[in-house]
């Protein structure tokens, strides 16, 4: 005889008395009647859910186009410097300081960008980042002479500095936490983007004069500012600000776009306004006594984020990048088409293994990845080193050729995306804008001084033996990671903050797979 629940019973014999059913079988008609209730609701959630991960991706991805501005500067002044340093018969000194320059003037943009975004909004603060960008690069176009260059790359590097560093910000918090690491990897994959474009792009308008091929290479980097322009008219306001600001009712709407369930919009609604009510009422200058007087939990993660961006730099990856040409020349490439054809190489390595990264972020975590990342980079390095005292030797250009493609490899795997994704999300609401932009100082110094040295310490000690000292601070960054960066794959923002802290709480999933059967049966997709 088959059981039945008491529940069960009770229910039927409910219904029987609340629509009049005479016998089993109308009973059963109403069974099935819910049974396609369920199923509908099961497609109606599926849909939702497909619908919210295309919009979020898509808001992602435009928030990312800034990051592209950047990986073209670096990529077409590698080959554009050529022709500069002809035309306008510029110094060594001065190709040092025009390539070098940019990175620490971002860090203007940067630590203004923070308070920018937290009094006009990310979204905003993004496209003022891209408009200073284009104007900047436009000057650098006409530029008759080497001061109107260096007016235009500082208005660049601002521009760059703007929105760089709260593109990352932005995609944290629009993420829900099992693909946060993907999507802030997007950055990273529009560097590349950017990177290639402009090796491509040194390339292709090589064959014009010395006067008119550098003006053409950089005057393209304005074009994609423009893409910028109209993705603010589609992606919606980090709804973390909008709760920061007390605008609710749009934090509501935007969370509706963004979450899968009614029931994740509460939770993350939840979340958010508990955070911001821990810094309700804080000006300003609080949050800047809180970064220069921190916290134990607080210090951990600026150890933990300015250090990553400290590290990502230091190892010489800019060196690496804006002066591959000077690298291949001194490995006995000798012709500029031939130079500006292995850079396109190295530009698709660090391409193709970025997509690698953003593939595995997610799965692996971001520790297995920097562990990867760092150990690659410190052999890579120091097989470039000693490829470079093999000058003039067939050998020693192709295995000059493999170590710079191999070293920009490792780093699209670990070190490039994995510093945007965790100086994104490590840091509390009420810091989040202030200490990203804090963190930005270590990577920008180092950038800039690695860029604006390279040559004088290559004269100093020879190019090999710059990549050796590389090299050694390679391996440092490798204990670095080990002892100082917490793993923070599959944790809401919030979560990452309460295991800083040390509580426990902090090991809990967003939602649990259960949860969404359960949602899907009491209706609420």
């Amino acid at each position: 005889m088959e059981k039945v629940e008491t529940g069960s019973v009770s229910r039927a014999i409910r219904k029987d008395k609340e629509f009049g059913f005479k016998n089993k079988y109308e009973r059963m008609g109403l069974h099935e009647e819910e049974e396609e209730e369920d199923e509908d609701l099961e497609v109606k959630w599926m849909q939702r859910r497909k619908d919210t991960k295309k919009y979020v991706y898509a808001c992602a991805i435009f928030a990312s186009l800034n990051s592209i501005l950047l990986g073209y500067d670096v990529g077409v002044m590698s080959g554009a410097i050529l022709y500069i340093e002809k035309d306008l018969h510029i110094t060594e000194f001065q190709e040092e300081i025009l390539v070098g320059c940019l990175s620490v003037i971002s860090l203007i943009g940067s630590l203004s960008g923070g308070r920018t975004s937290d009094a006009i909004g990310r979204k905003w603060t993004m496209g003022l980042g891209a408009i200073v960008f284009q104007s900047g690069m436009a000057i650098m176009t006409f530029a008759p002479s080497f001061t109107y260059l260096m007016i235009g790359r500082l208005m660049a590097g601002i521009g760059i500095g703007f929105g760089a560093m709260i593109s990352g910000i932005y995609i944290a918090e629009i993420s829900p936490a099992d693909a946060r690491g993907t999507l802030t990897s997007l950055l990273e994959i529009c560097i590349n983007l950017g990177i290639l474009l402009g090796y491509v792009s040194n390339y292709a308008f090589s064959g014009f004069s010395e006067h008119i091929s550098w003006r053409i290479m950089l005057g393209v980097g304005i074009l994609p500012s423009v893409f910028i322009g109209v993705a603010l008219f589609v992606i919606p306001e980090s709804p973390r600000w909008l709760v920061m600001e007390n605008r609710l009712a749009e934090a509501r709407s935007v969370l509706v776009k963004l979450s899968e369930t009614d029931i994740e919009v509460e939770q993350r609604m939840e979340e958010i306004e508990a955070a911001a009510r821990v810094s309700k009422g804080n000006e300003d200058k609080a949050v800047w006594r809180e970064l220069l007087n921190p916290s134990p939990a607080v210090r951990r993660m600026l150890y933990a984020g300015c250090g990553i961006q400290f590290f990502q730099q230091i190892t010489g990856i800019d060196a690496t990048v804006y002066y591959s040409p000077t690298i291949f020349k001194n490995a006995g490439i000798e012709s500029d088409n031939e130079i500006l054809a292995a850079t396109v190489a190295v530009g698709f390595s660090k391409t193709i293994f970025i997509l690698v990264a953003i593939y595995l972020v997610d799965k692996v975590g971001r520790k297995p990845l920097l562990y990867v990342s760092t150990i690659g980079m410190t052999f890579c390095l120091f097989v470039l080193g000693a490829s470079l005292t093999l000058p003039n030797s067939a050998f020693g250009i192709d295995l000059a050729i493999l170590a710079v493609c191999s070293n920009v490899a490792f780093f699209s795997i670990g070190m490039g995306p994995v510093c945007w994704v965790l100086s994104s999300e490590i840091y509390p609401l009420r810091l989040r804008a202030q200490a990203s932009a804090l963190g930005q100082v270590g990577g920008r110094v180092s950038s800039g001084l690695v860029s604006m040295s390279f040559l004088s310490a290559s004269r100093a000690i020879s190019v090999s033996g710059v990549f050796f000292v590389f090299s050694a601070i390679s391996a440092i960054s490798v204990a670095f990671v080990k002892f100082c960066i917490p793993e923070t794959k599959e944790k809401t923002l919030e979560q990452i903050e309460m295991m800083f802290r040390g509580e426990k709480d902090s090991n809990r999933g967003e939602v649990e797979v259960g949860d969404a059967e359960h949602l899907i049966r009491e209706g609420k997709w």
